[in-house]
Parts: structure tokens; sequence; C-alpha cells
């Protein structure tokens, strides 16, 4: 049933079905329910260059999508995200009709304070949701939340091998060139800690769905000051390889 609003973005519909649904695709089924979703390219590159994963298949279409999966574990699948909501997804709800139950989420992000160094783990509590994707799979909210059960298993795994991290929310946005001082430190009064431009939309699936999701975001490039600093976070590539290898042991957690 869809409920009118003055607003298009706000007419949310909680069918369960639509006109075109992950499953006309005829996508075929993966031999697991575990993935990896990246935004680390050279960490996928590494991993290959050192015989670690083999081809499972290339989801087509007009940006055809490269699922791995690792040689000493065949179980957990990984894949490169890609930006934004639509893109990154619409493809968790492809893989979720694939068989994919259980995800684990690593990128990186700006951070809204610069207390938060360069490679500092936040355990996303949920989003803002600033963008448009996550409104079409749940009714209108300021924050969208992941389940409180699985981010805790998380978190309790964090804790038992003394991994530093903190939790929070992040603040999802569209548009990466709107990040305006008033926002920022409205996002940041109200709970944010990092920005970036996926998470609202890959918790509202899962939770729309209703599968397992945990997501590890890095603090990367920092918004809090006068100007912009990128402080060289695309450059820590012991950070993401060692974050890809976490949530690998990570989805057997959640």
């Amino acid at each position: 049933m869809i409920n009118k609003s003055e607003y298009p973005i706000l007419e949310y519909d909680d069918a369960k079905t639509a006109k075109l649904n992950p499953q006309s695709f005829d996508p075929g089924r993966f031999d697991t329910d575990k993935m990896v979703i990246t935004f680390f390219p050279e960490v996928i590159k590494r991993l290959l260059e050192e015989d670690k994963l083999t081809p499972d298949r290339i989801v087509p279409g007009e940006n055809p999508v490269e699922i791995y999966a690792f040689k000493d574990d065949p179980d957990v699948l990984i894949t490169l995200g890609q930006v934004g909501c639509p893109a990154c997804a619409g493809n968790l709800d492809l893989f979720h009709e694939m068989g994919v139950c259980k995800v684990m989420f690593c990128g990186g992000g700006g951070v809204l304070d610069r207390n938060i160094e360069v490679g500092q783990l936040l355990l996303v509590e949920g989003a803002i949701r600033d963008e448009g994707f996550s409104y079409h799979y749940l009714p209108p909210s300021r924050i969208v939340c992941t389940d409180e059960v699985t981010t805790g298993r998380i978190a309790d795994y964090l804790d038992e091998e003394k991994v530093p991290y903190l939790r929070g929310l992040t603040w999802t946005t569209d548009a990466i060139f709107r990040e305006t001082d008033d926002k920022i430190e409205l996002r940041k009064a109200e709970g944010g800690k990092i920005v970036e431009m996926e998470q609202a939309g890959c918790i509202a699936v899962a939770r729309f769905r209703g599968f397992e999701y945990g997501a590890l975001i890095y603090g990367g490039d920092d918004l809090s000051g006068e100007e912009w600093s990128e402080r060289g976070w695309r450059s820590r590539e012991g950070i993401r390889y060692d974050l890809v290898n976490l949530c690998k042991k990570l989805v057997y957690k959640i």
C-alpha cells in the first residue's frame, strides 16, 4: 500500500513485489550465503596476485560485477562495491536473491570529527538517510539502524580479538560536492561520525529483505576543519588489507 505525500520521495509503498524484481534477471544461485563487499580495489588486486582468490562468476549487465571466492575458504565470496546506494545496495538486493544472507561491508569515509584518526574503525550502528534509495525500501525516517543483534555479535568478536573501534552513525549522502559547512555541523550534532554514500541503502535492503548485514568503515579524509584534508587515506594499504581479512572472519559471526 502506498502512502501519498506532498513529496514523491516520501511516498513509501510496502508492497513486497514490484514490476521488476531481482528474480526477474534469473541470476542463478551462489554455492554459499557469505559475502564480503569491499571498496578497496587494490586489495582485491593484491589477493589475486597472491593467488588467494579464484573467480566465481561475472554478474552481467551494463556494469558487470566480478565475484571471487577465497581459495583457502571458498565459502566466503568477495566483490568490489560500486559507488552510491543505487549501484551498491541495488547489487546487494540481487546478491541476496542469489543466496547471500550474511554480508560484511568494509570501506572508508570522511570523518566529521578530526579526533577520529586515519584508519580508526567505525562499527556502523545506523545511517542518517540523506539520500533517495532507502526510501523505496523502508518508511521515511531520519535514521535507519542496523540490526542490534547482528551489530552486537560483531562488537563481541572485535572485543574478544582486542580490535579497537568506535560505534555510531554514518551520514549517507548522494552528493559528494554538496557536503556544506552547515550540513556537516548538523549531521555531526545528530551523531554522524563518518560521511559515505552507501550505508543507508545497504542497511535498508538488509532490513527489508531480512538478512544479516554489518559494516566497518575506517576514518579517511577529514571534513571537520576549515579546509578539506585528504590525509593520504587511500594509501593506507596495510589497514585496508587487514580490514578485508577481518571481515572475512566476521562474516561467520553475524
